[in-house]
């Protein structure tokens, strides 16, 4: 439910944006990097991690277990150790570090509790430990499939086949991949249920780990198989967010003006780079040049229909842009959101409908028709891409207001300073 944290004033722009905009590094990579640093045979340097709130979780659940995880300028380094308990960690209400830590301390030698903000004992994670469990984990969670738990670690893990059902998210398939190295036997995964979404996610835990010498066989579909040996990464750069760079991709579609996102790679498993053919469906240009991507906005906004199962994250920007298009939008297959930060799916449609528009909840989705809107609170749930959908939609309407904005620490760093720089 939405809570009573202050407002912020959200700018409406006064003529098409002009600007270029330096991202920081992507949250999906750099937590994927820890934890593979984490189990490396030998040192290892991040590249330009992203340093937020959910990172920064992860490197205080890293060093609670013993392994060392130091800035070095814009980096971090990595001194990788055998995990020990008993260790207490804060997971917050980041789905990464609850998820992808698990097997990682199932490794160490001793307890490890794991708890975190109220909202993380609402998100599943009882497929992955019960995946843990038949995998030789002793997990005690009460029961209930959700934090709090606590993970009794003997120093090894059995490893060898599993299956499980990954429709709710794909991470519970990245967490065991990403420490199967590690495991007596390896692992291998097999997904039974509804198609995993976020397929992306799923391509950049395997490309990560390829690229860190583990053997990954994915030749059968819903079936990956990591063997057991060692992890050498040697050093890991980390990618722009490029599912950050959708509300200012946006401000330029809105506002029919232009945004350039530096150092936008040409090649990348990230689901952020959908945005180009999401925005240029709903009237925005596209190109490539030397110094990163750039969109142009035409003027017009047109609604759209798509299936956003493999980049549920976008969700919420595009929901934004879709609600002052032209035409209605029909956004399906993100059941999946209804478990993510808050329930984004309702919180989409009843912060829209707050602003005088005309959104209706589907079960795996949500449609948009279009509706002059009125300024007003938009709440965020404390889910920072619902703040910055709060913030596009303020460029065209005046008199929003967001709340909490401070939320987008979650994974983007001075968010407001970097809007005001966009917008003004």
């Amino acid at each position: 439910m939405p809570t009573s944290a202050p407002t912020w004033p959200a700018p409406t722009a006064r003529g098409p944006v002009d600007a270029t905009v330096s991202l920081p590094g992507s949250k999906s990579m750099t937590n994927r990097a820890l934890i593979l640093a984490a189990l490396a045979e030998t040192p290892v340097v991040v590249r330009r991690p992203l340093r937020s709130r959910d990172t920064d979780l992860m490197a205080a659940a890293l060093r609670a277990l013993g392994i060392g995880v130091v800035e070095q300028g814009a980096d971090w380094a990595v001194t990788p150790a055998p995990p020990r308990g008993p260790a207490a960690l804060d997971v917050g209400n980041a789905g990464t570090v609850m998820r992808f830590v698990p097997p990682l301390a199932a490794l160490a030698d001793g307890d490890v509790d794991f708890d975190g903000d109220p909202r993380a004992r609402e998100r599943p994670v009882g497929p992955l430990l019960d995946a843990l469990r038949a995998l030789g984990a002793d997990i005690d969670d009460g029961g209930r499939g959700a934090l709090p738990l606590v993970i009794h670690g003997t120093g090894a893990l059995r490893g060898g086949p599993v299956t499980l059902d990954a429709s709710s998210s794909s991470q519970f398939v990245s967490a065991l991949l990403l420490s199967g190295a590690r495991f007596g036997d390896g692992v291998e995964v097999r997904h039974v249920g509804d198609p995993v979404p976020s397929q992306p996610h799923l391509d950049m835990t395997v490309e990560m780990l390829r690229a860190a010498g583990v053997h990954v066989d994915t030749s059968v579909p819903d079936v990956w198989r990591v063997s057991p040996g060692p992890v050498k990464p040697g050093e890991i750069a980390v990618e722009p967010d490029l599912s950050n760079a959708a509300p200012f991709l946006a401000a330029a579609l809105v506002t029919g003006g232009r945004v350039t996102v530096r150092d936008w790679p040409r090649r990348t498993t990230q689901p952020g780079d959908a945005l180009r053919e999401l925005f240029t469906t709903m009237g925005g240009e596209v190109s490539f040049a030397a110094d990163g991507l750039t969109l142009r906005g035409t003027g017009e906004i047109r609604g759209i229909t798509a299936d956003l199962r493999e980049v549920g994250e976008l969700t919420p920007t595009i929901a934004a842009v879709a609600a002052l298009a032209s035409t209605p939008s029909r956004i399906t297959g993100i059941a999946h959101l209804r478990r993510h930060e808050t329930d984004r799916i309702a919180a989409l449609v009843r912060e829209i409908n707050a602003l005088g528009g005309d959104a209706e909840e589907l079960p795996d989705g949500l449609v948009i028709r279009p509706r002059p809107l009125h300024g007003g609170v938009f709440q965020s749930y404390d889910d920072h891409r619902m703040a910055t959908s709060g913030a596009v939609i303020g460029l065209a309407v005046p008199g929003v207001e967001v709340e909490d904005i401070a939320t987008t620490g979650k994974t983007l760093p001075n968010f407001p300073e970097l809007w005001a720089g966009v917008t003004a």
